[in-house]
């Protein structure tokens, strides 16, 4: 069943960052709950005892050991003195803060501090207790550094992007608090915070990463599985406002070619058309268009796709991603590759395409309602010719699917040279990232409007009704956006019915079905 909730619940609560895997619907939680963050004991200890193990190795190293007495990229081989590893550490942090472009919002901005927060507190970093405590406090009072889309290759971690997350740590840059953007030297001031005076290795551990794109990558699995949901659940006010047929939804078509998403659409759609009485009707035609028919083929591909994009966003978000990377117990310091950027690069251009999707299929639903088919007026509106009525809803939607198609162009398949010849393959997940960001919003657009056509379209079937949950729901929807009876601004309609769907809630069991 929909969960009918709007906006946030107020309820205190902490989450405890441990090694406990950190689920997506853990996330989900942590965000609308809007819990506080406090590290585990385990936590604690583990980033003490990295911290103190890295400490007692530098006092008798005398060998470079990348990133910790050495410059950075193809610098890699310039040994640097004990007395200016501070100083190296702050000057990796200013100079690779060349982020530029749109600000990053800050919902992912505040997902980039815990992601960080979570990969440093494994106890592989040498960070010391005091840098991660105070990016905990930036998360909880909600000082959230200004971070900008464009600049990182999401290889050598998303440099840029955390160079700015990492600034107001030294006192440097700006954030956003209170409503307003200040320099972060004004928050230290006001909470009586000094600078973190960073110690050796720190600079890199805090810009080595994939935070950038595993914030991204969660918040829009997160959009892209409430959309899913969403798309399933309007497609069958759609098909129902369609005089559409039940029969392609049957268990029996599905289970002789049994993908897990094709079933669960089909699933669904049947449970949401349980009792309709249009449905049920007798029907005039044989057959309905792809777009109604093949709704579990088509949304059942895409849920295929958010469960690989899942599995890979999870495993990330719960692992080191920094270099080099410190193991005590076998006493090594190495330095390797697991910032690079490759495993979500592939799979947030893969969700670009499967979302995609979603609003192709949704546009041609709205255009086979508007098509004055099956008892439909033309464009659903009364006295059409005076009326456009919903004519223009469509170009709309359709325009947003032809951009889409080139947003979904895959941004991995790019790759170009960066430092000096060191760094010679990058992801470009970055790009992907903020690609993906654009595209799912649109899809949501797309989704829109097809509530819009579709709330029209069966309003134009009464006195005979649709399912008892749909019912209800469209009582909810045309409280906000009404049947419109002659033309009227539609911009602001489909703004309404935008705003709808963005706060409308749903259970984590029903998402994540």
């Amino acid at each position: 069943m929909l969960i009918f909730e709007f906006g946030k619940k107020t309820l205190t609560l902490t989450h405890f960052i441990s090694t406990d895997t950190l689920e997506l619907s853990t996330i989900s939680d942590i965000l609308f709950y809007n819990k506080k963050l406090e590290l585990s004991d385990q936590a604690i200890s583990k980033i003490n005892n990295c911290r103190n193990y890295l400490d007692a190795k530098m006092l008798g190293q005398d060998e470079p050991i990348y990133g910790i007495n050495t410059g950075f990229g193809s610098l890699y081989n310039v040994k640097i003195s004990k007395e200016n590893l501070t100083q190296l550490q702050e000057n990796l942090v200013m100079s690779h803060a060349c982020g530029i472009g749109e600000r990053v919002p800050n919902d992912i901005v505040k997902l980039m501090i815990l992601l960080k927060i979570q990969s440093l507190s494994y106890g592989h970093s040498g960070v010391q207790l005091e840098t991660v405590l105070r990016l905990v406090d930036f998360y909880n009072h909600d000082i959230l550094p200004i971070v900008y889309t464009q600049g990182s290759l999401g290889a050598s971690g998303d440099l840029a992007p955390l160079a700015h997350l990492s600034l107001p740590l030294i006192g440097k840059g700006e954030v956003y608090f209170e409503g307003k953007v200040v320099p972060s030297q004004e928050v230290l001031a006001r909470f009586k915070w000094q600078p973190v005076n960073l110690l050796s290795k720190e600079g890199l551990a805090l810009l080595n990463g994939t935070q950038f794109m595993s914030a991204y990558g969660v918040h829009l699995l997160l959009k892209a599985y409430k959309l899913s949901y969403l798309a399933d659940f309007i497609g069958s006010i759609s098909l129902d406002a369609f005089d559409g047929r039940i029969e392609p939804f049957d268990a029996l078509v599905h289970l002789v070619r049994p993908h897990n998403g094709q079933l669960k659409t089909a699933e669904r759609i049947r449970e949401f058309l349980d009792g309709s009485e249009l449905i049920a009707q007798k029907k005039q035609h044989v057959q309905d268009p792809y777009s109604f028919r093949c709704m579990p083929q088509v949304h059942g591909a895409t849920k295929d796709t958010l469960a690989f994009v899942h599995k890979t966003i999870k495993t990330e978000i719960n692992s080191v991603t920094d270099n080099p990377n410190v193991f005590i117990e076998e006493d090594k310091i190495i330095s390797g590759g697991n910032f690079h950027g490759q495993p979500l690069a592939l799979a947030l251009d893969y969700l670009k395409i499967a979302m995609a999707e979603l609003g192709n299929i949704s546009e041609r639903r709205i255009y086979q309602l508007i098509s004055g088919l099956r008892g439909l007026p033309a464009f659903l509106v009364n006295n059409p010719g005076l009326n456009s009525g919903f004519m223009i809803p469509q170009y709309t939607a359709a325009s947003i699917v032809s951009a889409n198609k080139q947003l979904a162009t895959p941004a991995s398949i790019d790759s170009i040279v960066s430092s000096n010849g060191q760094e010679d393959h990058v992801s470009m997940g970055a790009n992907a990232a903020t690609q993906a960001y654009t595209l799912i919003y649109n899809v949501e657009r797309v989704l829109a409007i097809e509530l819009l056509n579709a709330s029209q379209a069966i309003a134009f079937r009464k006195p005979v009704k649709s399912s008892p949950i749909i019912e209800a729901f469209l009582k909810s929807y045309t409280s906000e956006v009404p049947f419109v009876v002659q033309d009227a601004v539609f911009h602001d309609l489909i703004v309404k019915s935008i705003d709808f769907i963005d706060g409308f809630a749903i259970d984590n069991d029903l998402l994540f079905d």
